[in-house]
């Protein structure tokens, strides 16, 4: 159990998601968010910000970073304070910090290690880079104890959210499993329905939520929303 785990949002930058993107007539301004879980085992970090990209890529996002070291800063940590870093995946404004954190153990789906070796996915330099260490995961782990990597595939098919088990309940670190929490919200509201045996028809919902709903979440977290999703009073 992690019930005296704490977690921290680190403001690493934004980027703006062109029009074409979002299915709309105007481009969105996406906040790019990471976290600091504070465990008796030491400090893990989820995600680690914006990378240096390609002018093409520069130009497409029009990305503005803040400094690994001066997130971690705000909240009384350093690089060289973290035991172990997760990335829910290796898209460049997920793992741009990593080449700051060589050495640490960086825990990844084997799948998604191997899809973004195969190139024509990432920021090549951001994955391997000197020093960079990967433990290669397939499935579930608990990391630490009451701290458990879950697969979430969706947005990449290595996508992974992580579970900090705190008394009765739990804080999810969903990455970009969903882009907003309204979403991850509507499909939690399709599962209840299921769950209660209402009439067809009913929208779909990711399969994995059942598993996540294990963990008995009160809070989830996103990448790319400022937004906290919590459970309607005496719901899970």
């Amino acid at each position: 159990m992690a019930k005296n785990a704490t977690v921290h949002r680190l403001d690493l930058g934004y980027f703006v998601r062109p029009a074409v993107e979002v299915g709309g007539p105007r481009p969105r301004v996406e906040p790019v968010l990471g976290y600091l879980v504070r465990h008796e085992r030491g400090l893990l970090l989820f995600d680690t910000g914006i990378g240096g990209g390609d002018p093409e890529t520069e130009a497409h996002y029009r990305p503005r970073r803040r400094a690994l070291p001066a997130a971690l800063a705000a909240v009384g940590a350093t690089v060289d304070d973290i035991s172990l870093v997760v990335n829910c995946h290796l898209h460049f404004d997920h793992c741009g910090g990593n080449p700051l954190l060589r050495g640490k153990p960086v825990l990844v789906q084997r799948v998604e290690l191997a899809t973004a070796r195969r190139g024509d996915y990432t920021i090549d330099a951001l994955v391997d880079f000197p020093g960079a260490h990967y433990e290669e995961l397939t499935g579930e782990a608990e990391v630490w104890p009451g701290v458990w990597i879950v697969p979430t595939p969706g947005h990449t098919a290595g996508h992974q959210s992580l579970a900090v088990r705190q008394g009765e309940g739990s804080v999810v670190l969903a990455g970009q499993a969903y882009d907003f929490a309204s979403e991850f919200g509507s499909d939690q509201l399709a599962r209840r329905a299921r769950l209660d045996a209402v009439a067809q028809p009913l929208p779909d919902y990711r399969p994995w939520l059942d598993r996540l709903a294990d963990f008995h979440p009160q809070r989830v977290l996103f990448a790319h929303d400022c937004s906290v999703w919590e459970p309607p009073h005496g719901t899970c």
